[in-house]
């Protein structure tokens, strides 16, 4: 007999055939997102699970479920996991580095350059039917070409985005919990800096860091104080990695000229004052939304699981006991 697992939310249909070779699938296929005692529910005769960041996998949930050996995460990131109760029952837990790198950092340069050229806001207002000419002074911006680019954490996206800047003949600094190698540094032409002289010198901030209580609002209040006026900060990493209300606060005073955000704290509830402002980019959680990468992440969790519950190590484990 197969073993049973859940996929909690609507996946590929390659990836339930995959599955389905080797386990009796339950696919929530529906796509809607299951509350936390619907969701143990149906994970109580599992033995494994494809979950994606809107599900809490956490020691209340595990208790509910007595048969599950494995919890398999549709993304990079993993921060809806707790990874020490996963371990404590002896669950593994795996996640789908790598193959989103080049489409995340895609997506952050489309970030950067609407906000600093104001593109949405231009956008709005000729919908709208405001525009009714050429002006020479309309959604002045800023220059991305030869501008300072400043990066928190060089790791597989940030030096994706490091390297797509090189074509716009940028300056790059970068600031991370540990110097990157000089074949890094030489390959991304970045200059490592300390938290404050990134701050001082990036015309514009890019912000790919993994959220933890470490690198929670590690953009606060007191960064943003100590970027310059004419800046912008970009955040396709982890909500919660900035500190939204103080990034508005920032934004209406005019302490920062722009933001371009992909992720939120508490999303996907938005704080109401983004939504009063011209000067943000607003987008819901899609950097690595391509439907070739969407797949591959699919796939390798699947794969992930295949593993798991063959008695294997799987590729990407994250808690090896």
């Amino acid at each position: 007999m197969k073993p049973k697992v859940l996929v909690t939310r609507e996946v590929f249909y390659e990836v339930l055939e995959y599955l389905s070779q080797y386990f009796e699938v339950t696919s929530n296929q529906s796509d809607s997102l299951m509350e936390p005692g619907t969701l143990a529910v149906n994970l109580s005769d599992k033995e494994g699970a494809l979950v994606t960041l809107s599900d809490r996998i956490d020691s209340t949930l595990l208790s509910c479920c007595p048969d599950l050996k494995a919890v398999c995460n549709i993304a990079v990131g993993y921060d809806n996991i707790d990874l020490d109760a996963c371990t404590k029952a002896r669950i593994m837990a795996t996640n789908t580095p790598g193959v989103l790198d080049d489409t995340t950092g895609d997506f952050t340069w489309a970030l950067i350059l609407a906000t600093a050229r104001r593109l949405t806001e231009a956008e709005s207002y000729l919908r709208s039917g405001q525009w009714d000419g050429w002006k020479l002074k309309q959604f002045l911006g800023m220059d991305v070409h030869h501008a300072t680019l400043g990066i928190f954490g060089l790791g597989r996206i940030g030096q994706v985005v490091a390297r797509r800047s090189i074509g716009f003949e940028m300056k790059v600094i970068y600031q991370d919990v540990r110097r990157a190698g000089p074949e890094i540094e030489q390959a991304c032409r970045a200059s490592f800096v300390d938290k404050n002289e990134l701050l001082a010198q990036a015309d514009i901030v890019s912000v790919h860091v993994p959220y933890s209580p470490a690198t929670h609002h590690l953009i606060g209040k007191q960064e943003l104080e100590r970027m310059k006026p004419a800046s912008v900060l970009i955040n396709a990493s982890r909500g919660g990695v900035v500190d939204d209300a103080a990034l508005i606060e920032s934004l209406r005073s005019g302490a920062i000229a722009a933001a371009g955000l992909d992720v939120f704290e508490n999303e996907p509830k938005l704080h109401p004052g983004f939504l009063e402002l011209k000067n943000v980019v607003l987008a819901p959680h899609i950097a690595s939304s391509s439907k070739a990468t969407r797949l591959k992440m699919a796939m390798l969790a699947a794969q992930n699981l295949v593993a798991a519950l063959a008695g294997e190590t799987p590729p990407n484990l994250l808690n090896p006991f």
